[in-house]
């Protein structure tokens, strides 16, 4: 019988892929995106020491006010994180995509962040 897998349980698996290749190597801190049907999140997380080094939303009050939407909303996020992250002493990082394909508002946001001033 085909084993039937929903979408929710692919990116997990793509998730797990990309935990196996990091678990081994934890010097550089993680940029972890997460996105849902309306809003986009990112985190810089040092795993290492267990904390969050800074942090962007499209939840926040500042990007909200400003009535961007979808890839737009990417970039103002991107550059949020990367300023953020310039600002507490962190320059490279590594991508986590958290399971999401590398396409869209992921890929925008990226690639705002890099062009901000993050290596990865």
């Amino acid at each position: 019988m085909y084993r039937i897998i929903n979408r929710k349980q692919i990116r997990q698996l793509r998730k797990m892929r990309f935990w196996r290749r990091r678990s081994s190597d934890l010097t550089k801190p993680r940029l972890c995106i997460f996105k849902s049907s309306r809003h986009i999140q990112a985190q810089v997380i040092d795993d290492a020491k267990g904390i969050v080094i800074a942090c962007a939303s499209s939840i926040e009050a500042d990007v909200k006010a400003t009535g961007l939407r979808g890839k737009t909303m990417a970039v103002k996020v991107g550059n949020l994180v990367a300023e953020r992250a310039k600002k507490a002493g962190v320059g490279a990082v590594v991508f986590d995509r958290n399971g999401f394909t590398y396409h869209g508002r992921v890929q925008v946001l990226a690639d705002s962040a890099r062009e901000a001033g993050l290596q990865f």
